[in-house]
Formats: C-alpha cells, structure tokens, sequence
C-alpha cells in the first residue's frame, strides 16, 4: 500500500504547521523551512507570498495532515466538488470520515500515522467484519472495534498509558473504551476539522 515515507518532522517545518504531536518542539526550535537558514528570506523569511504559492502550502499542508497522496487528495477533491454544498467543507468532511482519522479522533491512537498502521495491520472490525484498509469512508451507524484477538496485544492492554483518553471527542462518534469500541452517530461539520485549514485556498488551488 503506497504511503509518504518522509520525515513528518520536515514536513512539519516545510509547511509551518505540527503535522504530528512529536512536530511541535521541533517547530518551537527550527520554524524554517528544511535546507532553508533562519535569517534567510522565503516565504516565511519576509519575501511576498504569490496567491499560487499559498493555495499549494495549503493542499499540501492539509493533504500531509490526513496522510494522502497527491492522486487520493486530487479524486477526493474531484469527488468533494461533484457532490451538493461548498467543496472545501465536503472535502473536509470526506477526510474526517475515513477510518484511520476516526480512529485518531476516538484517542485509539496518539496521531493518525500512528491510527494508519492500526488499521493497516488489521487489528479493527468494522460492523464486525475485518478490514485493513484506512480510506474506507465510515458512515452514520459504522461501528469499528478493536478484534478479540489484539485487544490481547500490549498495546491494547496498556492503552490508557499509550494513548489515553483525549479531553473530548468530536459530537458524530461516540467511544467505548473499555469496548475499544467507537460508533458513528452522525456526519462531521466544518468546525469537527482543524479551524486553521482554509479550504477555499485548496479549492481555488484545483480549479485553476
């Protein structure tokens, strides 16, 4: 399964923005861009910015945050701008409700790298059936829980060390911890998503 294998912690500083949790000191510490001197000018040395060069930081800030590819964030884009409402809030929606993020958003894990591979290694059933593939889109009344087998696994049984319980949950999923369990009980809004995305850069970016 293709994946980014870059550093997330570049990433992180080539887009200004904590991609993951462990990013945030690494930013605290190095905020320019990798390869670029501090008191060199770039875009966030001091030189203008073109509107280009901010709607593609944007794409790729956001396409980095959930861990797509430029091919499944450009169909999912595609997809977000043939579906009814604004595109830049369906794209948002469609992101919060693939799996792996779901999982992220329930505290199963710490980051969505992290959710990814939980996923990856099939260790959830959705609606009691395995499933290994972090895409797939969950809907109202999708159930995804840990299977019998790796809630045995060290990392299921020290979860609350591992990863505990974030301070709240988003209103469309409701968790289970003791179940490892999480339940879709409705549909992401734009404000369920980082309020720092401007997702009508991301648009404009695709409809040039």
């Amino acid at each position: 399964m293709a994946r980014d294998t870059q550093s997330i912690v570049k990433m992180s500083r080539r887009e200004g923005y904590a991609l993951h949790p462990k990013a945030h000191k690494a930013l605290v510490k190095r905020s320019t861009p990798p390869g670029q001197a501090a008191n060199s000018r770039g875009p966030r040395g001091g030189a203008k910015v073109s509107q280009y060069a901010r709607q593609l930081r944007e794409k790729q800030k956001v396409k980095r945050l959930y861990g797509l590819l430029e091919k499944q964030f450009s169909n999912l884009m595609k997809e977000a701008n043939r579906k009814e409402g604004q595109s830049g809030t369906v794209l948002l929606q469609f992101l919060e409700q693939r799996a792996d993020n779901v999982v992220y958003r329930a505290g199963f894990a710490t980051s969505r790298r992290a959710s990814r591979q939980l996923m990856t290694h099939g260790h959830f059933m959705l609606n009691g059936t395995r499933v290994d593939i972090p895409s797939i889109r969950l809907k109202p009344g999708d159930t995804l829980t840990v299977r019998p087998h790796s809630q045995q696994t060290e990392y299921f049984k020290k979860l609350d060390e591992v990863s505990p319980a974030p301070p709240e949950v988003p209103g469309w999923i409701k968790v289970d911890r003791k179940k490892v369990q999480v339940t879709v009980t409705g549909l992401p809004t734009r404000e369920d998503a980082e309020l720092d995305i401007s997702e009508q850069l991301i648009v404009e970016y695709y409809s040039r």
